[in-house]
C-alpha cells in the first residue's frame, strides 16, 4: 500500500492509461464515440472546457458519476488542470467497476496553451446561480439549461385558471421571456382558482395583474402584456416570436384558432383543458417545429376533435363549475411539458393525451394518432388558412 503522496501517484500512474493530448483532441476530430469527463472545480470550468465534456468536479465523483455514466464498459477520457486530479478520478472509476477509462495528460491548461478547441459556459450571474441553484444541480438542466431557459420565449394564452400556475412556474423556472394574452379584467369569482390575482386587484385587467405577480416572484423575467383576444387577425404577430405556446383557453373558437396558428407558424402548444373536477393535457408538435426540434411530429388538435361538440355537451366552467384545485394540477403539467420542450428533455406528451380525474384521484393515459385525411395536418391538408370559427362551432 502507497505510504506517502509520492507512493500514492506512482502507484496511480500504474494504474491508468494516461492519453497525449493530440491524440485526444484526434479522437474528437475524427469523431469517436466516448465518454470526456471534466472533473474541474465549477469556478475553473466557468472560465473554459473542452467541447462536449461533462462537469463532474472530482469531490463528487463517487456520488454522481453512477448516475451521470450508468454504462460501465463506455470508454471514458478523463481530464483536469495538469493531470493529477484525472488520474485520481480515473483510478477511483477503476475502483468502481468502470472498464474502459483513460486520462488525458497533462491536461486542460496545456490543452489551451496548444490553441485546441475550448468553449465557454454560460456566464450566469452569482444571484442567478443562488436563485436557480437547485436546477444546477440536476444533469439535466445545469448552467447551459438554465442559460436555455432564461434565453426561451413563451406564449402563454390566458392568464385565468390555468395560465396562473403554469406562468407561475415557468416564471420561477427562470424562463426568460412571458408574453401573456388575455382581454378580461379581474373578478372576484376567478379569485377560487386564477392565483396570480389578488382581492385588491379586482377590476384590474388581468395581464397587468399577471405581470405584478410575476414580477414580483422573479426579476430575471421579462413579461410582455398583451391585452385583447387571440384572433385569426392577430394569431401571426402574437405566435411570432415565442418558442412555446401554453393554451389555457377555454372556448372550442379558440382552440381551433390556436390548433391552425400552430400547423401554420411551426410552434408546439402544450395543450390544457379542464371541466367540473377532470381535466386533460396533451402536447401538440406540428411537422414545422418537429423539424426543427430533431422529434417526430404528432396528431393537431383537429385529429383530436375533428368537430367541436354541440354547445349543450361541453358548457363553461360559468355554467357547469370547477373544482379550483384542477386548474394548479393541469396547469403544472403545462409548465412541466413546457420547460421539457424548451430543454429537449425527456418524452413529451405528443401522441399521448393524460386525463386527470380529481375525484376518484386517477391518471390516465391515452394514445392519440395522426389523422391522414385531417384538414389541417394529413397528407394533403385542405385547410390553408383561417377561418370564420365562431360559425365552424356554431355549425357543429
Amino acid at each position: 500500500m502507497p505510504t506517502t503522496y509520492s507512493d500514492l501517484m506512482v502507484d496511480v500512474r500504474k494504474r491508468t492509461t494516461q492519453l497525449p493530448l493530440e491524440e485526444l483532441k484526434q479522437r474528437l476530430d475524427q469523431g469517436d464515440k466516448f465518454h470526456l469527463l471534466d472533473v474541474r472545480e465549477k469556478d475553473e470550468v466557468r472560465a473554459g472546457c473542452i467541447p462536449g465534456a461533462i462537469s463532474i468536479p472530482r469531490g463528487f465523483l463517487e456520488i454522481q458519476v453512477e448516475q451521470r455514466l450508468p454504462d460501465k464498459n463506455a470508454p471514458i477520457v478523463v481530464y483536469c488542470a495538469g493531470g493529477i486530479r484525472s488520474a485520481l478520478a480515473a483510478a477511483t472509476l477503476a475502483d468502481l467497476g468502470y472498464t474502459c477509462v483513460e486520462t488525458a495528460n497533462p491536461g486542460f491548461v496545456r490543452w489551451k496553451e496548444l490553441g485546441f478547441p475550448i468553449e465557454t459556459p454560460p456566464n450566469l450571474t452569482q444571484a442567478q446561480r443562488e436563485r436557480y441553484s437547485r436546477h444546477l444541480l440536476l444533469p439535466e438542466v445545469g448552467e447551459a439549461g438554465q442559460a436555455m431557459l432564461l434565453k426561451s420565449r413563451v406564449l402563454l394564452l390566458g392568464a385565468g385558471g390555468l395560465g396562473s400556475p403554469a406562468s407561475l412556474y415557468l416564471a420561477a423556472a427562470g424562463v426568460g421571456t412571458l408574453g401573456i394574452v388575455d382581454a378580461d379584467t379581474v373578478d372576484t369569482s376567478n379569485l377560487q382558482r386564477q392565483i396570480l390575482h389578488t382581492t385588491s386587484r379586482v377590476g384590474m385587467p388581468k395581464v397587468v395583474s399577471a405581470a405584478k405577480t410575476l414580477k414580483d416572484l422573479n426579476p430575471d423575467v421579462h413579461v410582455i402584456e398583451y391585452p385583447e383576444r387571440l384572433t385569426s387577425k392577430n394569431a401571426d404577430r402574437l405566435f411570432g416570436d415565442y418558442d412555446v405556446v401554453v393554451d389555457g383557453t377555454d372556448n372550442f373558437p379558440t382552440r381551433y384558432l390556436v390548433n391552425d396558428a400552430s400547423v401554420f407558424l411551426g410552434k408546439p402548444v402544450v395543450h390544457g383543458s379542464i371541466f367540473r373536477f377532470d381535466g386533460q393535457v396533451t402536447t401538440f408538435v406540428p411537422e414545422k417545429a418537429a423539424a426543427k426540434m430533431g422529434i417526430a411530429a404528432g396528431p393537431c388538435y383537429r385529429c383530436l376533435y375533428p368537430e367541436p361538440p354541440p354547445p349543450h355537451l361541453a358548457p363553461s366552467c360559468q355554467e357547469a363549475g370547477v373544482l379550483g384545485i384542477l386548474c394548479g394540477i393541469v396547469g403544472t403539467l403545462q409548465a412541466t411539458e413546457a420547460i421539457k420542450l424548451l430543454l429537449k428533455k425527456g418524452n413529451s406528451l405528443v401522441g399521448r393525451l393524460i386525463t386527470y380525474d380529481s375525484l376518484n384521484m386517477k391518471f390516465r393515459e391515452l394514445r392519440l394518432r395522426r389523422d391522414p385525411s385531417c384538414p389541417a395536418c394529413g397528407v394533403h391538408p385542405t385547410l390553408t388558412g383561417y377561418i370564420d370559427y365562431e360559425g365552424f362551432c356554431a355549425a357543429g
